[in-house]
This record gives structure tokens, C-alpha cells and sequence, in this order.
């Protein structure tokens, strides 16, 4: 465990219960207590389903909501998370989730940042008339362990374009008599008669998204727990990959990374670390030029 951060206190904005997921990470490894200050309302800065859009990258609106837990608790220290979900991008049927954390300390002027591309993600998204048209969706988004979303499925005739505000979005349902009724609900406004039905990716709402963030929570706290062998400043981590393995056919550099770069959130300290190599050269499909 760091000694840098024993006994100080953190704040972490959420309206979403992650505190148990964050906690015992900075706990283990920093001896930093978290505190949830009452009455943030995160949603100010984006909302999965869209009412309000987020402004920026996930890392300029975690960084705003690690600050706001700061001036709400009058603490130096901030942690907050986003989150981004969809289809993979090699593989579109496949959907994957990006959570990103960020631990701003305002006192010693670092920002930290980690992140983590989670593959076991029950993200999916359906339409349906009726509740007996998801039967196999609803199995494979882990409902009602994990909650649902619905909304209207068509809502862009000008007149809804004008009234963006009268869409209602049913949010955290986990009973089936609350599913059938509001795609009912949904269904009998929307357009084409369909309701959308959605994963709740809200943390509170989606176990399987509060142990990724429970992950990236332990990958973060061991991050600021490792001092720059130069400066001693807290953070010293992954910045970049390095050159891939040539490709076998070509020789190109190929999207199979060789090794990390570490790097030091505050001075010019930089290391480069090899990947033990598992094989010597990348396959043609993994090659850009070979598979533009």
C-alpha cells in the first residue's frame, strides 16, 4: 500500500451506488477513505438515454464530475467514472463496454486516468410490440437481475422534434409487470407502434457493469499507488503501446501491440517495457496493410 494518500479522504460523485465498488480498492491500496457527498446530481453532465447529451470526451465530463464531488465536499481529492456502450469495433455483433475512471487531486495538481475495455457487457437494445416478443432478449440481457429501459421506438415527426420533453423514459425496471406496462405505454405513442427496450446501464441498475467498475477501480488505486521512479510522483502508468510485431507475410508493423510505454503524470520520465512474446509474427489479418 502507498503511503502518499493514508489517511485522506476522497470524493467520488455518483448518484448510482458505486461506492461499494470503489471503496475497497482505494481502501487496500492507498488508505484513502471515499465520501459521497448528498445531493450531486450527475445527470447535468449526460445521461445514457439521451435527454441530456454529453459534452465532451468521457474523460473532460469525468473529470467535471470528479470536481464536483470536490467542491461539494470541500475535499481536494475526486474519483468519478463514465461509461460508453455498443458494438465492438472489429466485431459488430459482439457489443462492448468502455469504462473509464478518473482520480483528480487538486492539491498536487495530477490528473489520473485508467481505463478498461469490458467484453462481458449485457448491453443490448431491442423493439418490440409486446412483452411476449422478448423472450430470448430478455434472457440474454440477464433481466430481472439486471434493469431495463423503454422508451418509444419513432418519436421524429416534427411535432415530436418540438416536444423532445413529453418522450417519457421508463428507467429501472426489474418486474415484468413493469415491463409490460411501459412498453405498452411506449408502444402506444411511438410512431410505429413499437416500444424500444434497452439495458440499464446505470451501475445501480446493472451488476455486471458494477464488477467491471470494480476492476478498473483496483487497476486505478494500484496505478496511483506507483510512484515515477524519477520525480515520485503518484500515477506512473501505461501512457501508450508501443510498435506492433511485424506481420508475417509483409513486415509491417502490425495492430498486435509489442510492448507499453510508462509514463509520469507530471514530468518527462518515460519506460518502455516488451511484451514476452508469444509469437514472433502477426497473421496477414491483422496487418493494415496487408487487411486494409
Amino acid at each position: 500500500m502507498s503511503e502518499c494518500y493514508g489517511g485522506e479522504k476522497a470524493a467520488l460523485a455518483t448518484m448510482h451506488g458505486k461506492t461499494s465498488a470503489i471503496a475497497p480498492a482505494m481502501a487496500s491500496h492507498l488508505g484513502l477513505e471515499i465520501v459521497t457527498p448528498a445531493g450531486i446530481d450527475t445527470d447535468v453532465l449526460g445521461t445514457f438515454t439521451g435527454e441530456t447529451p454529453r459534452i465532451g470526451t468521457m474523460r473532460d465530463v469525468a473529470v467535471r464530475k470528479a470536481r464536483m464531488g470536490i467542491r461539494a465536499s470541500r475535499l481536494t481529492i475526486g474519483i468519478a467514472t463514465e461509461g460508453s456502450f455498443g458494438p465492438h469495433p472489429v466485431i459488430p455483433f459482439l457489443h462492448v463496454g468502455m469504462e473509464l475512471m478518473v482520480f483528480v487531486d487538486d492539491a498536487r495538481n495530477l490528473v489520473i486516468t485508467e481505463s478498461l475495455v469490458a467484453e462481458q457487457t449485457n448491453y443490448g437494445v431491442a423493439t418490440a410490440a409486446d412483452i411476449s416478443e422478448l423472450d430470448t432478449f430478455l434472457g440474454r440481457v440477464l433481466f430481472p437481475t439486471h434493469g431495463l429501459i423503454v422508451r418509444p421506438n419513432r418519436t421524429d415527426s416534427p411535432w415530436w422534434r418540438l416536444h423532445p420533453e413529453l418522450v417519457r423514459v421508463y428507467k429501472g425496471i426489474v418486474t415484468l409487470d413493469g415491463l409490460a406496462h411501459a412498453i405498452s405505454e411506449a408502444a402506444r405513442v411511438s410512431e410505429d407502434g413499437r416500444a424500444q427496450v434497452m439495458s440499464d446501464m446505470r451501475a445501480h441498475m446493472n451488476p455486471t457493469r458494477m464488477k467491471t467498475i470494480s476492476d478498473l477501480a483496483a487497476r486505478l488505486a494500484r496505478r496511483v499507488a506507483t510512484e515515477c521512479p524519477a520525480c515520485g510522483t503518484p500515477g506512473f502508468g501505461r501512457i501508450a503501446v508501443s510498435a506492433g510485431i511485424p506481420c508475417a507475410v509483409c513486415g509491417t508493423e502490425s495492430i498486435v501491440p509489442g510492448g507499453e510505454v510508462m509514463g509520469c503524470a507530471t514530468c518527462d520520465c518515460k519506460l518502455e517495457t516488451r511484451y514476452i512474446p508469444v509469437r514472433e509474427y502477426a497473421e496477414a489479418g491483422e496487418c493494415p496493410r496487408c487487411n486494409p
